[in-house]
């Protein structure tokens, strides 16, 4: 069994692999963005993106930041290799809306903002706020497991023309996004 700093090291790029495709899906795809009862899962671009390039022996490096900022230098920095290392996002469902950031390495989820959610009157009702903010911290954990296995349909499209070896090495990259998604919903 391999140590768990080997294993972190080892394996974090499939948490990037996920967060490339998943700003893929977002820009150019947005249909097949689904959660498991095939509603669509409305995703936007938040104000950060950061993305490294480690393909020759430095790491480049690359944020991008701001309300209004251009992606022309991060799909510039995907043409020479980079992948997303962390994605911030907005999750919208109906009037209700989640600000988070997902970091590649990990798939930790971080800076979650929630829904706004109606003041304590009583102190009867801390039960109920903590019950409401436990759901909707577990709406974005099941739509990132949803979006998992989206990204293993289209692994799983893609890699159909692929050597059966290929084939398996890709499945077997976002098996383990999947599986981590599932750690963290049990310890949820």
């Amino acid at each position: 069994m391999l140590d768990i700093a080997v294993a972190y090291n080892r394996f974090k790029f499939l948490g990037e692999e996920f967060l490339t495709w998943l700003w893929y899906a977002i820009e150019k795809k947005p249909q097949d963005l689904t959660n498991q009862n095939k509603e669509p899962i409305i995703l936007e671009i938040g104000n950060r993106i950061a993305l490294e390039n480690r393909q020759q022996d430095t790491v480049e490096s690359i944020t991008i930041k701001g309300d209004d900022a251009g992606m022309e230098e991060g799909i510039l920095a995907l043409r020479k290799g980079a992948m997303v290392t962390e994605l911030n996002l907005i999750y919208r469902s109906a009037e209700l809306q989640w600000h988070f950031t997902v970091k590649g390495e990990s798939l930790n989820i971080s800076n979650l903002k929630t829904p706004q959610q109606r003041l304590i009157e009583h102190k009867d009702d801390i039960e109920a706020a903590v019950l409401e903010k436990v759901y909707l911290t577990g709406v974005v954990i099941d739509n990132l497991n949803a979006l998992s296995n989206g990204s293993i349909r289209w692994c799983r499209r893609c890699a159909n023309g692929l050597p059966m070896r290929a084939n398996k090495i890709m499945l077997f990259k976002h098996r383990i996004i999947l599986f981590r998604i599932d750690i963290l919903i049990k310890i949820i």
